[in-house]
């Protein structure tokens, strides 16, 4: 996966065989996607690479991460359950996704139309993290580390596996890297974990 941010508006993620090349999705939605950074820069947020994608951060916390496929591109939002989505324009990455959290793309020119929506809603999302506003814990929710649940909200693919586990194996993943200290062993962690997580499998499973 990359680390500079530059390296995604020109090569892609670097999560699959088509990295740098061509073919790369980042390649078919170049426009969007730096019209997406704009807006997000514009607004004042800063900038980072997470999971290999674009993430924009405010007051210390993640606010959206951008994600480029072959039919789409999309603009997620972290802490989704506080969005209000007056516009009905978020849906669902997936059919496991609680909330609706993206707002999805299957044009260029869709981002300078939605321009005004795209910045209220980071206006809106910026509002809750200098509040420190987080959503409610939700019945039944198993307690996860910021980490992971940050890395489920980027990675469609990874949530959908892990929602699919028993709620032992969720458990096993949250006992383990809650035992871990510093955040950026947590996240190291994580993601050694995916493949483990995509094959079905707890923690310490083999």
């Amino acid at each position: 996966m990359i680390t500079e941010i530059e390296d995604f508006f020109t090569k892609g993620c670097g999560r699959c065989e088509r990295f740098a090349t061509p073919d790369c999705s980042t390649r078919q939605w170049a426009h969007g996607l730096n019209e997406l950074r704009r807006i997000c820069l514009g607004s004042g947020l800063v900038e980072t690479v997470k999971w290999g994608h674009p993430c924009y951060m405010h007051e210390g916390r993640n606010i959206v991460i951008f994600g480029a496929f072959r039919g789409d591109f999309r603009l997620s939002f972290f802490n989704a359950a506080l969005m209000r989505d007056p516009e009905g324009v978020l849906e669902k990455q997936g059919p496991n996704t609680r909330h609706p959290d993206m707002i999805r793309f299957v044009d260029n020119a869709q981002v300078a139309k939605l321009e005004p929506v795209i910045l209220s809603y980071l206006n809106e999302a910026m509002g809750y993290a200098e509040a420190g506003i987080k959503p409610p814990k939700e019945q039944g929710d198993i307690e996860l580390p910021d980490e992971l649940v940050e890395a489920l909200d980027s990675d469609p693919e990874l949530a959908e596996a892990f929602h699919n586990l028993t709620s032992g194996r969720q458990k096993s993943y949250a006992i383990n890297l809650s035992s871990v200290k510093k955040s950026e062993t947590r996240t190291s962690r994580i993601a050694k974990f995916r493949n483990h997580i995509l094959a079905g499998k707890g923690a310490m499973e083999r």
